[in-house]
């Protein structure tokens, strides 16, 4: 039956043309950002999981730029314990030449063992990175390096610790050291005996620093590669396949001129009644 007021075929082709115009919108959406899911509407798992794995990520990426910081302040005080370590090894050097020798001898072996000791001093208060110094005491030091979070979604950080070290205190034993009022025999026990104690911390500190900052080092490589990760699979989820989008682009648009077509034909149909009553 053919009518003048309802025309089923119209309605048809403009609801099959708002289906194909609606899909339309979506897919240059899609295009137009680069990803598949830009809500909860589009995915709601994939959603929740993409924003909560992105903020991770997020996180990781501040922790290893504050890992940096840290890194820098140890490799500086690594640097400065190992230079004091090797003026300590001149200090004995010196302290060993000295021994036997004649008051004169010990006088001018003093001299350098002065020098030496004021280097050491000058090494300590230059060893900081952004006014932060890890060779001036021998306190316990506490480092972010990452978050855990289970399968509840509750958040914990993770942490590594390591010591400062104190190179004032090598310093003020071999500074304590003067070969022109020790005995003979203090300056072939006591003497020498310190010079090698202090050697031995100067060596200890330098390579408990140099733990600590491969230490950080690995967990700094480590984050980077977990925010590599986490980054690849958010796009996996989240991010739209190109080649897929373009191919959908224009199978939607041949099928919107069709149906624009077909709704210009069916809108036609009224018209086509009128040469029923010539």
């Amino acid at each position: 039956m053919s009518s003048i007021l309802t025309n089923n075929s119209a309605m048809n082709a403009l609801s099959t043309l708002r289906s194909v115009n609606n899909r339309l919108g979506e897919n240059q959406g899609r295009i137009s950002s680069g990803l598949k899911i830009q809500s909860g509407k589009d995915n709601a798992a994939y959603f929740a999981i993409s924003e909560t794995m992105s903020g991770d990520s997020g996180m990781y990426k501040a922790i290893d730029e504050s890992l940096t910081l840290t890194k820098n302040s140890v490799s500086t005080a690594r640097l400065g314990a190992e230079t004091v370590a090797d003026l300590a090894k001149q200090f004995v050097e010196r302290v060993a030449f000295a021994q036997g020798g004649t008051a004169e001898v010990r006088a001018s072996v003093q001299n350098e063992l002065d020098e030496l000791a004021a280097r050491i001093g000058t090494t300590i208060s230059q060893s900081t990175f952004n006014g932060e110094s890890l060779v001036d005491s021998g306190a316990a030091v506490t480092v972010v390096t990452g978050i855990s979070r289970s399968s509840a979604g509750s958040v914990a950080t993770t942490t590594i610790s390591f010591n400062e070290q104190d190179l004032g205190v090598i310093q003020s034993a071999l500074g304590a050291i003067n070969l022109t009022t020790s005995s003979t025999a203090a300056l072939q026990e006591a003497d020498l005996k310190t010079a090698e104690t202090q050697l031995t911390e100067a060596i200890s500190a330098a390579t408990s620093l140099g733990i600590a900052e491969r230490s950080i080092e690995t967990q700094k490589d480590f984050l980077t590669e977990l925010t590599n990760r986490l980054d690849s699979g958010v796009g996996s989820m989240v991010d739209a396949d190109m080649e897929v989008e373009a191919a959908r682009l224009q199978s939607l648009q041949v099928q919107q001129q069709l149906a624009t077509q077909s709704l210009s034909i069916a809108n036609q149909g009224p018209q086509n009644l009128l040469s029923l009553f010539r």
